[in-house]
């Protein structure tokens, strides 16, 4: 997956969260972590995507009931990574 076509989920994805008026504290913690591996992900001397798909498994799991379009653009995210074999 290209970097631009990963950024444009991103940028989705923060959006939607502008849109969510209230995030736990659990929430946003996977949130700031799933961005520290995302920034990972795409420098290109660094490799961890195995804590990445795994934090972002772990928000979809949180997210899935009270915020489903956040859940929704975190899925695209995992999907698309999961296709470009991450």
């Amino acid at each position: 997956m290209s970097d631009q076509k990963l950024r444009e989920l991103l940028r989705q994805l923060h959006d939607e969260l502008e849109r969510t008026k209230s995030l736990d504290p659990k929430g946003l913690e996977l949130l700031s972590q799933i961005n520290a591996d995302i920034r990972k992900l795409l420098d290109p001397d660094q490799e961890n995507p195995k804590t990445l798909m795994d934090r972002l498994q772990s928000a979809i799991d949180h997210f899935e009931v009270e915020h489903p379009a956040v859940t929704a653009a975190l899925s695209q995210i995992l999907n698309a990574l999961s296709n470009a074999g991450i």
